[in-house]
């Protein structure tokens, strides 16, 4: 079944993976749009066209359900007969109104799957050679005017799965305005498979015949049917029958006029959604670029902060360990900068999931928060507040401020910063430094100790390390030597540590910034970005599958 070239199948298969892609976003649907589904009630329907369609094509080709509609007294079931060619519906005073649907079936595939799914019981198979067009299924529905709700239900019910709909009408009734605005007018769309039959003809002279027929013709093209068929019957007579059953026979002959119904409903349903989705607009991209965004919130994060920490406690930990042993015990009574943020220390190094720990970083200025802020609305209203109506999030669905400040700061918690523990090359000099101390130890108890001895009148030679200079000779006690030179060395080692600990400092401190702005690109990504692309990305494919079903 092809409308144009496009198949049946191929434009439902559209409309399907149109929905799905779009209904987490829509309104009542996804729960997180800013338009209630009670505000989207043809929306909400499509579901229902695309199962009802796919249905239908699962129940055979090769059969064009005609319904005949009417009210009662119009004749729909001695027309039925007539057409069948054999008394399918008793009509007259035994059978008053149709309260069941009847079905004539003519030759053609089996049709109990599809009298199955319109819920039809009462079933007659025409023999071999009736008149009835091979191929159609004839429904005699209930009457649309009865007084039962039931009767006019499986009426509408019948209405909606039929592929040709035949509206009988007699002279007294024709110009009902219950007929024309309670279904021939809200069927507009389905003229090119409709049918208007003014029965009981034989009622009227020729000349009345001619005038109501052209009355009813204007009327139905007032209701907006064009290209239905306007014909006048009588089952008492036959006139009018051969040309109605012609009409039925092109419907069957030609495979579009079965899938017709299916198509319109399926490219209305299409139309629908394309109409909720912007039709040809396009959503404007974000605002604020992402670096724009990531440096924002890294700001907002903290980030520079812990960056100067990191930088501050690496020369610390270079103090502590390589500094002059006699001065840097000092040091220790001061706090480490990035365990009173709550980034280092022995338990930070403990735990299994540094992600889950908490900082202590103090809150952003007024000024820093407003810049994030600015910066997720510059990025996200660009995109949003252009968005179809339907496809808006309500405030629930938009950015949570406090969520985003609370995954900044597990996102900093998080981070590898590098700074744990003192490098290696500190912990090398620190040795060393243990090794000076001890010599400068060992020879100023070793001076002591001489002191201390001739105090008591023991004396005891120094040895002493002598140097020959063009001047004269030069004698240097070794225990003031080793005392010198543990001092000397020790002071000037510290202060190479001291450097190469800044140089360390710096060098840690840009590795933190790149991966304290790696994690806060992750959490824009996570809460910001990546839920506007997907919006977006959704009503593009949206609008391009459903362009695809609607197409004429």
């Amino acid at each position: 079944m092809r409308a144009r070239g496009v198949t049946l199948a191929a434009r439902l298969d559209a409309l399907e993976a149109a929905w799905t892609t779009a209904s987490p976003w829509l309104g009542g649907h996804g729960g997180d749009a800013g338009v209630p589904v009670a505000h989207l009630p043809d929306l909400a329907e499509i579901p229902a066209v695309a199962a009802r369609v796919r249905e239908r094509l699962g129940l055979g080709a090769d059969r064009t359900v005609v319904a005949l509609a009417g009210s009662t007294g119009s004749g729909k079931s001695s027309l039925l007969n007539a057409l069948a060619g054999l008394e399918v519906a008793r009509p007259g005073l035994l059978r008053p109104t149709t309260s069941q649907p009847v079905a004539a079936c003519a030759d053609g595939s089996d049709p109990t799957s599809l009298l199955d799914w319109l819920d039809v019981r009462e079933r007659t198979h025409l023999p071999a050679g009736s008149p009835l067009p091979d191929g159609i299924v004839l429904l005699d529905l209930p009457d649309h005017d009865s007084v039962e709700v039931m009767h006019r239900a499986r009426a509408d019910r019948l209405l909606e799965r039929a592929d040709v709909m035949v509206w009988v009408t007699d002279p007294q009734k024709y110009a009902d305005a219950a007929l024309h605005d309670d279904y021939l007018r809200p069927f507009a769309s389905y003229g090119g498979v409709a049918v208007v039959v003014l029965n009981h003809a034989d009622r009227l002279g020729a000349e009345d015949v001619a005038r109501v027929l052209a009355d009813l013709r204007r009327r139905v093209a007032a209701d907006g049917l064009v290209g239905a068929h306007v014909v006048a019957t009588s089952a008492t007579t036959g006139d009018g029958v051969r040309e109605l059953r012609d009409v039925l026979a092109d419907a069957a002959r030609r495979r579009a006029q079965e899938a017709a119904r299916l198509v319109v409903d399926v490219r209305g349903a299409a139309a629908l959604l394309l109409e909720a989705s912007g039709g040809d607009g396009r959503a404007a991209d974000a605002g604020a670029s992402a670096d724009e965004l990531a440096d924002a919130l890294a700001e907002a994060a903290g980030a520079s902060t812990v960056v100067d920490a990191v930088a501050a406690s690496t020369r610390r930990q270079v103090h502590l360990v390589a500094g002059w042993p006699v001065t840097r015990w000092l040091a220790g009574f001061r706090a480490d900068p990035l365990g009173r943020l709550g980034l280092g220390g022995p338990e930070r190094r403990r735990t299994e999931r540094p992600d889950l720990v908490r900082t202590s970083l103090p809150g952003a200025s007024d000024a820093v928060r407003a810049r994030a802020a600015l910066a997720v609305r510059e990025h996200v209203a660009g995109a949003l507040d252009a968005l179809p109506d339907a496809w808006r999030p309500a405030a629930a669905g938009r950015v949570d401020g406090e969520g985003l400040a609370g995954a900044l700061d597990t996102a900093v918690a998080g981070t590898r910063l590098g700074a744990e523990r003192a490098p290696r090359w500190a912990r090398a000099l620190g040795v060393v430094q243990a090794m000076l101390l001890g010599v400068g130890v060992v020879g100023l108890v070793w001076v002591l100790g001489v002191r201390g001895l001739a105090y008591l009148g023991v004396t005891l030679p120094l040895p002493e390390l002598v140097l020959d200079w063009s001047a004269g000779q030069v004698r240097v006690a070794w225990p003031a030597l080793l005392v010198v030179v543990g001092v000397v060395l020790g002071l000037l080692l510290a202060l190479v540590a001291s450097v190469c600990g800044r140089v360390t400092a710096v060098r840690r401190a840009r590795r933190a910034r790149r991966r304290l702005a790696d994690a806060v690109a992750g959490v824009a990504q996570t809460a910001v970005l990546a839920p506007v692309r997907a919006r977006l990305d959704a009503l593009a494919r949206t609008r391009e599958l459903a362009r695809r079903a609607a197409t004429p």
